[in-house]
């Protein structure tokens, strides 16, 4: 006879905590992408005043209010709930914040470097670095303005650039709006290629 385990019981008191800290994570996720309630109702169509009470904890977040969030913001419903991770073998790499980005790694340390990274609008005040390497970028949502030494150059949705990162350079926010950027790294010697657009 086969022995059945028993689930242990839910925590009421748990998940009373856990929905206590959707509000703050709401808030948190729309001031990282820079958008207004306004801007958030004409994405999700909910009203600015529900909107306001999710995130001041004043409205219980449901199923119905978190999944064109989730969709508007990109991210994964888990993330808004921060639900366990439980059951799954896959592992899953967290965002973090990077000198005012939010940055989700895509590999691991080690080798070529890949991060999916979120440009605030607020973020639009150039300081150029430089250091070893070379750093492959795509723009995935948004406009992203790049500085490459004397260069200048504004790129858009679908647009890539590739450059050695010894020259002085930085890229941010054009100061219209959040982007969204891949950027895939790697130390001399490991270098990516972008095709020129021959139109």
């Amino acid at each position: 006879m086969t022995k059945r385990t028993i689930d242990p019981p839910l925590d009421p008191a748990g998940i009373a905590t856990a929905l206590d800290l959707v509000a703050p994570r709401l808030r948190g996720v729309r001031d990282q992408r820079g958008i207004t309630l306004a801007e958030l109702s004409k994405l999700t169509g909910i009203s600015k005043s529900t909107l306001s009470r999710l995130e001041n904890g004043q409205r219980r977040p449901s199923l119905e209010l978190l999944l064109p969030l989730a969709q508007a913001y990109r991210v994964p419903l888990d993330d808004l709930v921060g639900a366990p991770e439980v059951g799954d073998p896959r592992i899953r790499l967290k965002p973090r914040m990077v000198n005012g980005r939010t940055v989700l790694p895509l590999t691991r340390p080690g080798g070529v470097q890949a991060w999916k990274i979120v440009i605030p609008a607020s973020q639009s005040k150039p300081s150029p670095r430089t250091h070893e390497g070379f750093e492959w970028l795509y723009v995935l949502t948004g406009r992203m303005r790049l500085i490459l030494a004397d260069q200048d150059l504004v790129l858009g949705v679908g647009e890539a650039v590739e450059f050695d990162t010894q020259l002085p350079h930085w890229f941010g926010s054009t100061g219209d709006g959040p982007a969204e950027v891949l950027s895939i790294f790697g130390r001399p010697g490991e270098r990516m290629h972008v095709r020129p657009d021959r139109r």
